[in-house]
């Protein structure tokens, strides 16, 4: 045999070890010091070699009778924290390093769960750089033998903790691992992953139905719901599939938990319990009754006695919110009074945790019906223009921003699109963005000019606050004209991609944002041809840490060109799909800000579908009316809508008449309806009512009522429109 082969020694679990960081992130892992490098032989006395380490021929061993050391000398190992570790062999097998996080426990035979520990199940030295443990894999192999060694298989059930120190870094590693979680699954699964199986071999986690959030009161019985089980696996996962493990004689396992629904009645064993806080141990008389209480008392659980089970209350903030059960089978070791402390931790940490992620959950649940409610939930369908939008928040967890898109229809067939930012990202920000959003919507019921909506909406932002600012782009398209008015209060720039796939940044005066108070706004009118996509976006699309927003908006204007040439110059890109590529142009970290994104594709209304006339307010206006409604059904083939058409045209003109003193507008409109509009320089708006027997009118608006798909009246800076729609056939 080698004198000069170098043994590692057994882990000793009841003295401190030297090597080993009280702080090592891996949790309280058992490790076996590595051997110094060997020393050089020296003469004994008798003239036998002096072995450079215990193991070594001649020398008796330690806890196998090859390892002690002989009476009065020290181990070569003591003293020596610093030394440095024999190298391994090339190709020696080298162990998996540590999970982070629970640490490994030994059993009381000596070896060691973890992936470092020393002797195996006969007691023989293993060479270094050998596992003494099972692979997590469970390298298991037939005949319960290693399968790269052909060593016997240790027990995977780990031990309870033998020392302080280990106890501390077992509940450091399980805090860390719970106060990960965000939500309340999250939070549940953390204490069962954390517990399973280095603290206990099964755990039960009951809550409170249903959770209070924050400070409120629960009004009903305290209830608790069985949220979650955890156990250890009966398989565990080997290199060529499953191998299952040897039951034990009295299984501890969750079988069947028939009571997943418990009500704790006041004064009882429970009650009582979870009224003391303090975790317990279950072989009480009275905590017995508890668990009985608890689990029900035709549960299948079957739980072992003594002190195997440990009932930890789960108390948040203000009150229990729940109760959470360890066991451990019965070849397992006991709980000691030790284990107790640690199950309070983990129960405070738990149900702290649980508390917190009640309340992020209620303040995302907030800021999701804020955002609902700021935001409008479907785009309206105007006639001879399509829309599509898209609003992108600027994290996750801060849902709703300052940014807002809008679309409103206007009379005449016209519609408004809007795209604002507030600035900022708080919650206060997405409030002023829905009073300015509102604002908006009253003054485009109003049928102001762009410009206009910009001062009254500069003049609103100043009397919310002296720093409320924000920037807006206000346009109102008309598909019977062709034509867009757009008016900018500091904004980034629309971009019009054409049909034929060219793209330019539309010049519009840039404006002074929202805010400042005493700017004049402008407005410019513009071309608006068919097939045409207008593209309003806030700018977080355009602007990043990476890029300024002239860069960014040239590279919209070339991602939108781009994907124009995909679908050829005759068409358009699908609008929904055109969004989309739009927002792939942000690359991983490129978005520092909210996106709103509103996108609006010009299809018009045909000259040759548009009927318009001036009628005086004479008697003889009605009689007029009908007959050019006549002529241009007959010429669009809609003859079977002439004898309603004729009727409701005589009504709504009839009235306009009686109190007009300018010239009354008649237009009739041919798309997927037929939509007939009569205006006149009166501001007040008819109200639909019923007439009395003896009134001689008032029953205009009810026949319109009546026959009309919908009707309406908007009022306008210089009269009304009152308008009605009919089907097509």
């Amino acid at each position: 045999m080698d004198s000069t082969r170098v043994t590692e020694q057994p882990t000793s679990f009841e003295r401190p070890q030297p090597g080993v960081d009280p702080a090592d992130a891996r949790g309280a892992l058992p490790r076996t010091p590595q051997s110094p490098q060997a020393l050089p032989l020296q003469p004994r006395p008798d003239g036998a070699p002096r072995s450079a380490a215990p193991g070594a021929a001649g020398e008796p061993a330690r806890g196998a009778g090859a390892n002690a050391p002989r009476a009065g000398e020290a181990s070569p190992s003591a003293g020596y924290e610093h030394a440095q570790p024999v190298a391994a062999e090339p190709g020696a097998h080298r162990p998996r390093p540590a999970p982070e996080g629970i640490p490994a426990q030994p059993d009381p035979g000596g070896r060691s769960t973890g992936p470092a520990g020393a002797a195996g199940a006969s007691g023989a030295v293993r060479p270094p750089g050998a596992t003494g443990g099972a692979d997590r894999r469970g390298t298991g192999g037939p005949g319960g033998q290693e399968r790269r060694s052909g060593q016997p298989l240790p027990s995977n059930r780990p031990l309870p903790m033998r020392r302080d120190g280990d106890r501390l870094r077992f509940v450091g590693a399980a805090t860390r691992r719970i106060a990960r979680g965000m939500d309340l699954d999250e939070i549940v699964m953390g204490l069962c992953r954390a517990t399973v199986p280095t603290f206990s071999d099964a755990i039960l986690v009951y809550l409170r139905e249903p959770l209070p959030v924050g400070d409120e009161r629960p009004v009903g019985p305290l209830v608790l719901r069985l949220r979650r089980t955890d156990r250890i696996p009966t398989e565990r996962d080997t290199e060529i599939g499953f191998m299952p493990v040897p039951a034990p004689e009295q299984p501890a396992e969750l079988s069947v938990v028939t009571n997943e629904l418990c009500e704790v009645r006041p004064g009882s064993a429970l009650g009582e319990v979870l009224r003391g806080v303090r975790p317990v141990f279950t072989d009480a008389p009275s905590a017995r009754a508890a668990l009985t209480e608890l689990l029900g008392e035709d549960s299948e659980l079957a739980v072992p006695d003594g002190q195997r089970a440990v009932l930890a209350p789960l108390r948040g903030r203000r009150r229990v919110i729940g109760a959470a059960l360890f066991l451990r089978r019965p070849e397992r070791p006991a709980f000691e009074n030790d284990d107790l402390l640690v199950a309070a931790q983990l129960a405070t940490h738990s149900a702290l945790g649980i508390d917190k992620a009640m309340l992020y959950g209620r303040e995302a649940y907030i800021a999701d019906e804020l955002q609902r409610t700021m935001l409008p939930e479907t785009l309206p369908r105007p006639t001879g223009v399509r829309l599509a939008s898209r609003y992108l928040p600027a994290a996750q967890t801060a849902r709703v921003g300052g940014d807002w898109y809008d679309a409103i229809p206007l009379p005449g067939s016209r519609v408004a699109l809007v795209v604002g930012d507030v600035m900022g990202h708080s919650m206060t920000s997405a409030a002023i963005m829905g009073q300015l959003r509102t604002t908006a919507q009253t003054l485009a019921g109003l049928d102001l000019p762009p410009q206009e909506v910009l001062h009254h909406l500069d003049e609103q932002a100043q009397r919310l606050g002296t720093d409320r600012m924000a920037t807006c782009l206000y346009a109102v398209y008309d598909p019977v004209s062709h034509r867009i008015t757009i008016a900018n209060a500091g904004h980034p720039p629309p971009v019009l991609l054409h049909l034929g796939g060219r793209a330019e940044v539309l010049k519009v005066p840039p404006g002074a944002p929202i805010g400042v108070g005493g700017v004049d706004f402008e407005a410019v009118e513009l071309d608006a041809p068919a097939g045409g996509t207008l593209l309003l976006y806030t700018d977080g699309l355009v602007e990043s840490r990476l890029r300024d927003v002239w860069t960014g908006i040239e590279q919209l204007r070339e991602k939108l060109a781009a994907t124009a040439r995909l679908t050829g110059p005759d068409h358009p890109p699908p609008l929904e799909a055109l969004c989309d590529e739009v927002l792939d142009m942000l690359g991983p970290g490129d978005r520092d800000d909210d996106i709103a994104l509103l996108a609006a594709r010009f299809d018009g209304i045909a000259p040759s579908d548009v009927a318009y006339w001036f009628l005086d307010p004479e008697e003889t206006a009605p009689g007029q009316a009908r007959r050019l409604a006549r002529r241009a059904l007959a010429r669009w083939g809609l003859e079977e809508l002439t004898d309603s058409v004729e009727l409701l045209v005589s009504e709504v003109v009839t009235n306009a008449v009686r109190y007009a003193s300018r010239p009354v507008t008649l237009r009739l409109l041919r798309t997927d309806v037929l939509r007939c509009e009569v205006g006149d320089d009166v501001p007040q708006l008819p109200r639909l009512r019923q007439a009395r027997a003896t009134d001689e009118g008032g029953r205009g608006l009810y026949l319109v009522n009546r026959l009309a798909r919908r009707w309406g009246a908007t009022r306008l800076s210089t009269g009304k429109v009152v308008w009605f729609e009919l089907h097509r056939g």
